[in-house]
């Protein structure tokens, strides 16, 4: 893999996958809806916690920028509904 500054050179637009991760699916969707607008994305079930207090949604999307890609992380990370992104 090429990298540019210890980073990995990513060419853009690129597909680009989102693990995010709740208490509550009503609220980790609507967090993503409100996060990706009108960006065109795929949302669907990933994983669920062995207590079940925990579930993982997983949003795909093609990214124009490294700026867009960026946004949409902080976005989701700091919506109330979302624990971690990955």
């Amino acid at each position: 893999m090429k990298k540019l500054n210890g980073k990995p050179l990513m060419n853009y637009p690129c597909s680009w996958g989102y693990k995010v991760i709740g208490e509550d699916d009503t609220g980790l969707r609507a967090a993503i809806a409100a996060i990706m607008q009108d960006v065109p994305h795929r949302v669907t079930p990933s994983n669920r916690s062995a207590s079940g207090k925990y579930i993982c949604l997983d949003v795909d999307t093609l990214v124009i920028s490294e700026d867009q890609r960026l946004t949409i992380y902080e976005g989701l990370r700091g919506h109330p509904a979302v624990k971690i992104v990955l």
